[in-house]
């Protein structure tokens, strides 16, 4: 079975002015409200494409029961921790032109409720795969990403991290199946600047630098750049489609989901890469998750690249 953990989800609020002045009462002309969280996409993302997950993580009050509901509604099962306190709203606001984004902290996580889930990944088996994405609600030490690695190494379930933390450094030498960054996430690591990874060589060393460090694969968002995948024998390279970009929060979501339902779906490397590159720009330009409708006619824009132990070929 496939988990999700979201350990600091939310409920995201867009809302739509015409106009957005202080001190007066502003009426939206549009609102929608969606329940959120990295690894909760992952779980929305995998059964759209008719792969079961559970989800579970921590959630609190009518904002938590809200997520909970929009999750059955879809027929994903969840097992969270029930918390004090009330799971967090965030607000997105647009008005003409102009954007504004309010991320609120929600609720500080207690050491019992986080020992509980410790305790639910604890009873995983070593044919489950466990998604652990996102940021770190208040309470929770990064060292909990840690405990989690070191369950995945001791179990044998496949663990595939998408997280900024420095933390995930030390989980390598647990080897996790696969691991998630962004380039700039990359650069931020290794102490480069970005700018580096305008040249692939360099991006490639940097991939190896992780590999060599226990990670057995690598997919790296590159933006509109593209995508690169790497796990020690190969090294692929995807541009990216083009588009008008209006979303970007869920792209590497949609993108890591569709990568590794692919290949849990018998796809081939290659085809997973070039569907899940596609998959990430359909989110980048669309409002919500993609429904991947347009995914077909996305692909034919993308063009990898193979990189076979220093073999380039396309």
């Amino acid at each position: 079975m496939i988990y999700t953990c979201t350990m600091n989800p939310a409920i995201d609020l867009f809302t739509e002015f015409e106009n957005f002045e202080p001190h007066v009462v502003n009426r939206s002309i549009f609102e929608d409200y969606q329940a959120n969280g990295k690894t909760i996409n992952i779980s929305f993302m995998l059964k759209k494409m008719g792969i079961d997950s559970v989800a579970t993580g921590f959630l609190g009050g009518f904002t938590g029961r809200y997520i909970q509901e929009e999750l059955e509604r879809t027929g994903i099962a969840t097992d969270f921790v029930s918390v004090d306190g009330i799971t967090r709203i965030n607000t997105f606001i647009k008005a003409g032109l102009r954007e504004f984004k309010a991320v609120n902290r929600g609720p500080e996580i207690s050491m019992e409720a986080q020992e509980k889930l410790i305790k639910k990944i604890g009873t995983l088996s070593s044919k489950d795969m466990l998604f652990v994405s996102g940021s770190l609600p208040r309470g929770v030490d990064d060292a909990i990403l840690k405990k989690i690695s070191e369950l995945s190494k001791q179990i044998g379930f496949d663990l595939v991290l998408d997280v900024s933390s420095d933390t995930l450094i030390s989980c390598l030498v647990d080897e996790p199946y696969l691991i998630k960054p962004s380039d700039e996430e990359l650069a931020a690591w290794l102490d480069v600047d970005p700018a580096t990874f305008d040249d692939e060589e360099q991006l490639i060393a940097a991939a190896d630098q992780l590999l060599h460090k226990g990670a057995q694969r690598l997919l790296v968002s590159r933006g509109e750049k593209g995508t690169m995948y790497a796990d020690g024998k190969r090294v692929l390279f995807t541009t990216a489609p083009k588009g008008q970009v209006v979303n970007t929060a869920c792209a590497g979501d949609t993108l890591l989901a569709t990568f590794v339902g692919s290949l849990i779906q018998g796809e081939t490397l290659e085809d997973a890469l070039i569907y899940a590159t596609a998959a990430g720009s359909s989110t980048a330009f669309t409002a919500g998750l993609s429904d991947l409708k347009d995914v077909p006619e996305l692909m034919k824009q993308i063009k990898l690249t193979i990189n076979v132990k220093g073999a380039r070929k396309s």
